[in-house]
This record gives structure tokens, C-alpha cells and sequence, in this order.
């Protein structure tokens, strides 16, 4: 661990992440009322405007809302975006006061930019700020020429002749690729100089990835001045990141690092793909008593926006209920208190990493399967099953029967057979392009033999 939790407010202060080859690797979500289970969301307060917390730019010294809108996860119906429900979710956003919205190409199977300028432009330019990436992940998108073309697609996909806030996207699995995607090809050198002309108003990259590349694409801030980097950070990564995965990095020490250079922080994964809104019963309960009126999910997000380094934290909110929660928290912020701080990060974060469940945060960067696999959807069933106690893993528990009986049909209902676990032939062309860096064919394996040995206790 990178830093004793007791620090963590010392640390952040007071105050209280063109379609391209790999356009769908994020795909956009299901209107599903059902996916919305937090009680705290009946009867539901509505924020006010203008109680919105905001951070200053250290550049431009202008003021970002501190929740971001993440256009990640958008609505859908009949497997198309819902472009009338998110101009209504940009609308609701922008009157309270959020103003960073950041989006991709690669995102909702390509289309997330284009959906997002079209909601966008129907409000001034000077009321919201945008975030996109250079998401040049597949070789073909790697040169020169191909990646500057990704940058001007993104320009006409958001109707808008500047980018706000410019990404490298997903840095961090190795140095040689960080050289291949933007130095070696020379789209270093244009971004800078597009910044210089104010194409680019802030240049910056995501990271997902290694320590020791982490570091050295650091130490080129005196070459390239990033203005802003975007980590991920929540009470669980904080101190355990590097402890699920060895391919992870804490956030304690992603934001130490940053905090040194005076860089600032956008914060990703405040939830880890909603496994901190749906977290096991037992743990809700704790959090409930002692916050009853307020959502599991506000106390991920008072976390990660409390330390004052953080710009904004984004949230790829999909329905009203998400945004109108996520506005409560932050306005204003109520920052956390030291107290909660150690119930968090010494009672909470260690209970979940007890869990040893399967890291994946549903993003979808493994998809689509040349297979047909739903990779997401078999580990989130078997991630909630652990959450919630229902893993039939011992045959001597008298509920054995039962469980084993209820996870069988509940994975055939959550995924497809043909989808499952045992149709992994192991090519593993999805792990390349996980940001937790999941063996996902080894994970698929110990699933399927999980899945076999349950379908032959017939006995039992």
C-alpha cells in the first residue's frame, strides 16, 4: 500500500475518460427501469440550481463542476441511442449546473460523439466544456495521418471547432505502446502544437495501467506540460488497486504523484462500474445507518470528490434517477470527514477486498466477443452472487440444493447459452483491452469448470 488511510485528509486538504477500428468496444446501455434498485432513489429529492460545488482551472481558472457527465453509457431504445432522452438528461445537467461532459469515439459503438454534439449544440458553446480522447487503439488508427484525422473527426462528430479538454486515451499498458500510439508517429508534437492554437485548450491523458510506465510518462511533464490527468480513483482503489491486480496502480498514489506536479486530477470510476452502488447487503446496511436518507452510491462519490486536487468526477449516468442522485452530492459537496473517511477506507474498502470478486466494472472495452461471448454479463452474475452470499461453493451447506439450482437458471436468464462461459476458445482478444487488466480467458475458465461441476452435482 502506497499510503496509510489515516493520511488521506492530510493529503487532499480541506475542502470539502470517426468510428474506429475498435468503435465497439463501449457500448451504450438498455433503458431498463429495473437496473435502478437503491431504495434512496424513492421519492427522490430534486436538487435546486445553482447549489452546484465547482473547482477552479488551474490554467484557465475557470470553473468545472465537480460532477462530470460521462457520455459513456447512454440510453438506448430498439439498440439505438435514445437521442430524446439524452438531450432531456443534457438539458436537466447543464440547468444544474453541470458543465464537463466527456466523451470518445469509441464509446456507444462509435457514436457517443456524435450524440453527445447534438445534444451540446443546441446550448451556447461557453456553458460546457468538452473532453474526447485520441482513442487510436487499433494499428490502423496509429499513424500520423489516421490519428490527426481521428482529432478532426471528433471536431465535426461534436459541431465544435475546439476541444476543451483533449485526452491520450488509456495509457499505461507499456511504454513501447505509449511511443507507438503518439511519439513514434509524431501526433505528439501536432497535439502540442494544435494547443498552441487553441484547437486544443488542455492536453492531458487517461491512465489505466503500470506503476513504473505510470512514472515514466510523468516525467515527461516537463516536455509536454500536461494540464490535466485522469486517474481512477474511489475508496476502494485507494489503497487496493495494486493488491487486486498487480497491473493496477493505488489511487492514493496516482493523485500523490500528481499533486507534486501541481497537475490535476479528473477522476474515472468513481463506482468501478456500479460495484460501489450495488455493493453486499451486509455493507449497504452499515452505510445506512449511519447516512439512512442517502444513497450507497453518495458516499463513492463524496469520496472521490472530497480531495481538492480533483477537477471533476465523471459518472456515465444512463437514467434521471442517476443524475438527479449524483447532483445531491454535490450540491453542495459535503466533504468526508475523517470519521467516515477510516469507516470507508479501514471497514468497508478491506471488507470488499476480503471478496476477492472478479474486478471487471462492466465498461466494455472487452467487446464485442469474435466469439459471441457476453464477458460482462458472466462475471456480473457471479460477482453479484458472491456479493450477496448465494454462491452455492460449499456441497455440506443444507441450502447447497438450492443455490446451486437458482444460479443455473439464473445465469441461462442473465446470458444466452450460446453466450456462456464454456464457449471461450481462449484467443484472447478482449484481456489486451481491459483497463483492470483481467485475465479474462483464465477467469472464463475457472467459470465454465465453476459451471460444470454445479451441472454434474445432480446427487446433491
Amino acid at each position: 500500500m502506497t499510503q496509510n488511510r489515516r493520511q488521506f485528509l492530510g493529503t487532499i486538504g480541506k475542502a470539502g475518460i470517426a468510428a474506429t477500428g475498435i468503435a465497439a468496444l463501449a457500448a451504450c446501455t438498455k433503458k431498463n427501469k429495473s437496473a435502478v434498485a437503491d431504495t434512496a432513489y424513492d421519492n427522490q429529492a430534486e436538487t435546486q440550481a445553482g447549489q452546484m460545488t465547482y473547482r477552479e482551472d488551474n490554467l484557465t481558472h475557470e470553473k468545472v463542476s465537480l460532477l462530470g457527465y460521462g457520455m459513456m453509457r447512454l440510453p438506448t431504445q430498439n439498440g439505438e441511442i435514445d437521442q430524446e432522452e439524452v438531450n432531456r438528461l443534457v438539458d436537466y445537467a447543464l440547468e444544474h449546473g453541470v458543465n464537463y461532459f466527456d466523451t470518445s469515439p469509441a464509446y456507444c459503438r462509435g457514436l457517443s460523439e456524435r450524440s453527445t454534439g447534438i445534444a451540446l449544440s443546441r446550448h451556447p458553446r461557453d456553458s460546457y466544456f468538452i473532453a474526447t480522447k485520441l482513442s487510436n487503439f487499433s494499428p490502423e488508427t496509429q499513424s500520423h495521418d489516421a490519428s490527426l484525422e481521428m482529432f478532426r473527426y471528433s471536431l465535426h462528430e461534436l459541431q465544435t471547432d475546439y476541444i476543451d479538454y483533449y485526452l491520450l486515451h488509456s495509457i499505461g499498458g507499456s511504454i513501447e505502446d505509449f511511443h507507438r500510439r503518439y511519439v513514434d508517429n509524431g501526433i505528439i508534437d501536432e497535439l502540442l502544437k494544435l494547443r498552441e492554437e487553441g484547437k486544443i485548450r488542455h492536453l492531458g491523458f487517461s491512465f489505466h495501467g503500470k506503476k513504473e510506465v505510470f512514472d515514466e510518462i510523468l516525467a515527461t511533464h516537463e516536455q509536454y506540460h500536461w494540464d490535466f490527468v485522469q486517474i481512477q480513483l474511489n475508496y476502494l482503489d485507494w489503497d487496493f488497486a495494486d493488491e487486486m491486480s498487480r497491473s493496477n496502480v493505488d489511487g492514493s498514489y496516482l493523485y500523490a504523484e500528481l499533486q507534486k506536479r501541481g497537475i490535476q486530477s479528473v477522476i474515472m470510476e468513481p463506482l468501478l462500474g456500479g460495484r460501489l452502488a450495488g455493493v453486499p447487503q451486509f455493507v449497504a446496511r452499515q452505510m445506512k445507518e449511519r447516512r439512512p436518507d442517502k444513497s450507497i452510491a453518495s458516499w463513492a462519490f463524496r469520496f472521490a470528490g472530497t480531495p481538492e486536487g480533483v477537477l471533476t468526477v465523471l459518472s456515465g449516468m444512463t437514467y434521471m434517477e442517476h443524475l438527479r442522485d449524483n447532483l445531491l452530492s454535490y450540491s453542495p459537496l459535503e466533504p468526508i470527514t475523517e470519521d467516515e473517511n477510516l469507516f470507508l477506507t479501514d471497514n468497508i474498502a478491506k471488507e470488499l477486498y476480503s471478496m476477492e470478486n472478479i474486478p471487471c466494472n462492466d465498461c466494455k472495452y472487452c467487446m464485442p466477443c469474435p466469439y459471441g461471448l457476453d464477458i460482462p454479463a458472466i462475471f456480473t452474475h457471479y460477482n453479484k452472487c458472491k456479493n450477496e452470499g448465494t454462491l452455492p461453493v460449499n456441497p455440506d451447506n443444507k441450502e447447497y440444493r438450492k443455490l446451486r439450482r437458482n444460479y443455473l437458471i439464473g445465469i441461462d436468464r442473465a446470458v444466452p447459452r450460446l453466450r456462456q462461459a464454456d464457449h471461450c476458445v481462449g484467443c484472447n482478444k478482449c484481456s489486451p483491452h481491459c483497463p483492470q487488466q483481467i485475465n479474462i480467458p483464465a477467469e472464463m475458465r475457472k467459470i465454465d469448470r465453476f459451471v460444470d461441476q454445479l451441472k454434474r452435482d445432480t446427487d446433491r
